[in-house]
């Protein structure tokens, strides 16, 4: 076990489920991953053995079937998972957010429904907020869905979407103006709906297509697509929380402890790029010795060391706070922040003391340098989550007077 990146005062079943999920990363994920990262190829074994971990219901409530665990365990596990390969943790991140956002804001039929089969992956998760002329700006969605007696139609064109191929059910957020007069800002005027759907491409459903993946840089295996409404209908009972206008509060929620995850994926990318350095370091050698006994390596060494220190502790903090029930949105950010930018600095110093063969797709480390970019505008860029941070720290050192 790593001497990096410890966390204190966990109990017994929380090591005993992150060493489960540490044998399995360094067994059944780490020798597969570039590999199948390289084909493009969906992980199907991984995630059947994940299923059988029972990681798809890591935070769902014993009650409906899950294991009731901490957001601190589920981010813990996530580390541990972006440390054999960061899509894998993807594909079980956006379905922790819909278990999630049901659990918080579902009404009891929505919970009876979907999360004892989601515990057991036999739903599969996705959410989706971002569209092609979005960005972070999410008060200009343009989506909407429009009520028509028992249904409502939806209509828009949804990006970004991750796991849109393979989840039967997609957390869709649109503008819904029904009983939101004109004038009424328009966060308070969105709704999330709850879209079932055939996973698969093409039409899912009468109404509603997944056009296909969207080949990307890094972040591969797992399928990033659009997805396209075009006259969808779905019940009404299909709301989130049964009442429209709550939906941006109900996706900042979601995206708030999305944010810890993602800060958790950072964090084990790092370290697996500080093993794949530190152990090169020891084995290549230049002027007659290793080049881990020259100062110039050992002080990159000892910084990205730091590094991958530093952002564990403050995603653990942010894990923490969150399942304390205290509000989090200024640890989360800062968390985010600060993983997706040491994991950048940290892959590209393993990147460099593996010199020339870090550019061949034969050594890992490759993999990891087309990955790192990914997390640094993941649940909102680096400038979004400054801009949160900022604004909390003024709300907490607000002069008085």
């Amino acid at each position: 076990m790593s001497r990096l990146a410890r966390t204190a005062g966990l109990t017994d079943v929380q090591e005993e489920i992150l060493s489960t999920v540490r044998d399995f990363v360094d067994k059944e994920i780490i020798p597969v991953a570039t590999a199948l990262e390289h084909r493009d190829e969906y992980p199907t074994e991984i995630v059947e053995g994940l299923k059988e971990l029972g990681l798809f219901g890591l935070m769902i409530p014993e009650e409906y079937g899950g294991l009731g665990e901490s957001l601190l365990t589920y981010a813990l596990c996530v580390e541990e998972i972006a440390r054999g390969w960061m899509s894998v943790s993807g594909i079980i991140n956006t379905h922790f957010i819909v278990a999630y956002m049901l659990k918080q804001h579902g009404t009891q039929e929505q919970k009876d429904t979907f999360l004892p089969r989601m515990a057991l992956g036999e739903v599969r998760g996705a959410f989706s907020m971002s569209e092609p002329g979005l960005g972070s700006d999410v008060s200009a969605i343009t989506s909407k869905g429009v009520r028509d007696g028992e249904e409502y139609v939806l209509d828009g064109q949804k990006m970004w979407l991750t796991n849109g191929g393979t989840s039967t059910l997609v957390a869709v957020l649109c503008r819904s103006d029904e009983g939101h007069p004109e004038g009424t800002p328009p966060h308070k005027s969105m709704t999330t709906f709850l879209v079932e759907k055939e996973a698969g491409f093409g039409e899912v459903r009468p109404g509603l297509t997944i056009p296909g993946k969207i080949d990307k840089m890094g972040y591969k295996g797992v399928d990033t697509t659009e997805l396209i409404m075009d006259g969808l209908r779905i019940p009404a009972n299909r709301v989130l929380g049964g009442s429209t206008g709550r939906g941006f509060y109900q996706m900042m929620d979601g995206v708030e402890v999305g944010r810890v995850n993602v800060a958790a994926r950072g964090c084990g990318v790092a370290q697996r790029a500080f093993e794949l350095g530190v152990s090169y370091a020891q084995q290549r050698q230049t002027f007659g010795k290793p080049i881990a006994q020259h100062q110039a390596i050992q002080f990159k060494l000892a910084e990205m060391a730091t590094k991958v220190e530093a952002a564990h502790a403050m995603m653990v903090n942010a894990a923490r706070k969150k399942d304390s029930g205290e509000r989090n949105d200024l640890e989360a950010g800062m968390a985010k922040y600060l993983a997706s930018e040491y994991c950048k600095e940290v892959v590209e110093d393993a990147f460099r003391i593996h010199g020339g063969y870090g550019f061949s797709k034969e050594y890992e480390i490759e993999r990891l340098y087309r990955e790192a970019p990914m997390l640094l505008i993941g649940e909102g860029t680096a400038e979004i989550q400054k801009m949160i941070i900022g604004r909390r720290l003024l709300e907490e050192y607000r002069l008085q007077g």
